[in-house]
């Protein structure tokens, strides 16, 4: 008899139906760590290898821009930057920001020239726990403030999320999503993502359920997502060699259509779009190149040159809309030489989560 049965109340310790359910999740618990799961990650960042890691679409640009750096710590990490830009639609053309991340804790501000305000907070309740706060602040816009928990289990993840939640009203408006990822076999991985939203008390909430999988094999990542609107999101990544990676992801969008005079029962209109992209990593610089359905090509170029300065550039051709842009940036970092050391060499540190 183990230490916990032995501080159970003699009701309880020597209770049949109690020794049963305790025995079966002891069996369960038993057979569920002979599999050897692994943590799937999360339903959020399910098609992280393909979207973050191949396709250039976070890190298009156009225009000039100009990044300096100034480290002052790598542990615990601190720095401040700033940013300018021109011939930039989404950048401003002056920005700021600090980044400051002892254990356990990342804290990481913004500011531009127009007095748009953007924070974030995270906080690490414990090696399997964290907490995600951000805030934006934008004059003549209206303010969003986030709340994310996420828990990483050994072969689960659950998170929880709320956009601009508020009960000042007399009720409960915003945004509430939460997502559940559990590994079923070494490979596959299953889960499913609710949403609740309502905007102001005189409109119904609105709730979407999604389903998800994902199968990792030896140098392969597929995924697919199911949403109740009629959404079918998919993707795959390889890895063709050790420096050389590719990904595609299809999206179909099944909605009713248009009948005759503009009424609806015209059937199922299908909607669809493929990107497909390559990441190519050499000694001293990465190029990603991006293809999609709509005849739109992009291709981004990242060199580093010497250690503090980083060259990027960036293309974008739409046949479609006949139309070209380019983007030119240098990235410089102000490091130290005992900075430089404690880093090897290899640029700016991690976050801490």
């Amino acid at each position: 008899m183990t230490l916990e049965e032995k501080s159970l109340p003699s009701a309880l310790r020597d209770n049949g139906l109690v020794n049963a359910l305790r025995d079966t999740y002891t069996t369960f618990t038993q057979r569920r760590e002979a599999l050897g799961l692994s943590n799937p990650g999360t339903v959020e960042r399910l098609k992280k290898e393909v979207d973050t890691d191949v396709f250039l679409t976070k890190y298009m640009f156009t225009g000039l821009k100009a990044d300096l750096t100034k480290p002052f710590s790598l542990s615990p990490l601190f720095q401040y930057s700033h940013a300018f830009a021109m011939g930039s639609q989404q950048m401003p053309p002056y920005g700021f920001s600090a980044m400051f991340g002892p254990k356990g804790i990342f804290m990481q501000g913004n500011i531009d020239n127009e007095g748009q305000l953007t924070a974030t907070l995270n906080y690490q309740l414990s090696k399997s726990l964290v907490t995600k706060t951000s805030a934006s602040i934008s004059p003549g816009q209206q303010s969003m403030f986030q709340l994310d928990a996420d828990y990483s289990g050994k072969d689960f993840s659950a998170s929880i999320k709320s956009i601009n939640p508020s009960v000042l009203d007399g009720g409960l408006n915003g945004l509430l999503v939460g997502s559940y990822l559990q590994s079923v076999t070494p490979g596959l991985a299953l889960g499913v993502e609710a949403a609740w939203q309502r905007l102001t008390l005189g409109q119904g909430p609105e709730t979407i359920l999604s389903y998800c999988a994902k199968y990792k094999g030896q140098d392969w990542i597929g995924t697919a997502q199911l949403t109740g609107q009629g959404l079918l999101s998919t993707s795959y990544w390889r890895r063709l060699t050790d420096k050389v990676d590719a990904g595609v992801d299809l999206n179909l969008h099944f909605a009713p259509g248009m009948g005759g005079g503009g009424l609806m029962g015209g059937g199922l209109r299908k909607e669809g779009s493929t990107t497909l992209g390559a990441k190519y990593d050499f000694k001293l610089s990465t190029f990603r190149a991006q293809l999609d359905s709509t005849g739109k090509v992009s291709c981004l170029l990242e060199k580093r040159l010497i250690m503090p300065m980083q060259l990027s550039f960036a293309a974008e051709l739409d046949h479609a809309k006949s139309s070209a842009k380019v983007g030119m940036a240098v990235s410089i970092e102000f490091q130290s030489e005992q900075l430089a050391r404690e880093g090897n060499g290899e640029g700016p540190a991690e976050v801490p989560f």
